[in-house]
């Protein structure tokens, strides 16, 4: 449904993402992992459209997304979270989520059964009045979410979504999430240093170093591949699934 073919994007002359190559089916979960500077975020950019890729070619249902605006990819279908929390403070809840509706051309107040589930689901009903500003962080994060759901999405690509979150936020967002799994063939790219996180939702997970692809396979795989464990942990390290 997503594919991605020997995607690069250079600054100057570092590589942040080399030659990455991926497809994601729909109603798939795929983790993405890495150290810090391995080039996660930047291939989130690139195929949300903040970014231009230096070599490489995307494209969603056989679509290509070369070339369009990050506005025209998220009416296709591209949706997102970011690592750092870009909700519109000054409106209410309910409005974030409007702007989406109206991006994907979805006009008027929440009526589609699917978007009301969510926010039922992440916990917003009560929150739907209240300025986004006065949310607290946890809140902001499943807005977030629930913003991009209501773009109607054919892959929802979420950034660190449990960074910041306690145990019993983290347990009640893969919740959400796997619910989200049940109701919708709406695509997770996922990506969160949270291991034990990603592990547990996650049907298959390519790991990142230097911008490079390591290691590609299911968390039992990933977990026992040397090249990760050493990337993250160094030697005589094993990492829990």
């Amino acid at each position: 449904m997503l594919e991605i073919n020997g995607l690069t994007k250079t600054f100057g002359g570092v590589k942040a993402v080399h030659n990455v190559s991926l497809r994601i089916e729909a109603g798939e979960v795929r983790g993405v992992i890495g150290p810090n500077g391995a080039g996660k975020s930047t291939l989130v950019n690139l195929i949300s459209g903040l970014l231009t890729q230096s070599a490489g070619s995307l494209a969603l249902d056989g679509a290509l997304l070369d070339g369009l605006a990050a506005p025209k990819r998220a009416q296709m279908g591209i949706g997102r979270t970011f690592q750092n929390l870009r909700v519109f403070q000054s409106l209410t809840v309910q409005q974030n989520i409007e702007v989406a509706q109206s991006a994907a051309k979805v006009d008027g107040p929440i009526h589609d059964n699917f978007v009301r589930s969510a926010i039922a689901k992440f916990n917003l009903t009560d929150s739907l009045h209240t300025r986004a500003g006065n949310l607290a962080y946890g809140y902001l994060r499943r807005l977030e979410i629930v913003r991009a759901l209501a773009l109607k999405p054919k892959i929802i690509m979420l950034d660190e979504p449990a960074a910041g979150m306690n145990e019993h936020e983290t347990e009640a967002l893969a919740e959400a999430l796997r619910w989200l799994r049940q109701q919708s063939d709406c695509a997770m790219l996922v990506i969160d240093h949270d291991l034990k996180f990603i592990m547990a939702l996650c049907d298959q997970i390519t790991v990142l170093n230097m911008g490079s692809v390591i290691a590609d396979g299911k968390p039992n795989e990933v977990a026992n591949n040397r090249k990760v464990i050493d990337a993250y942990l160094g030697e005589d390290h094993t990492i829990a699934v």
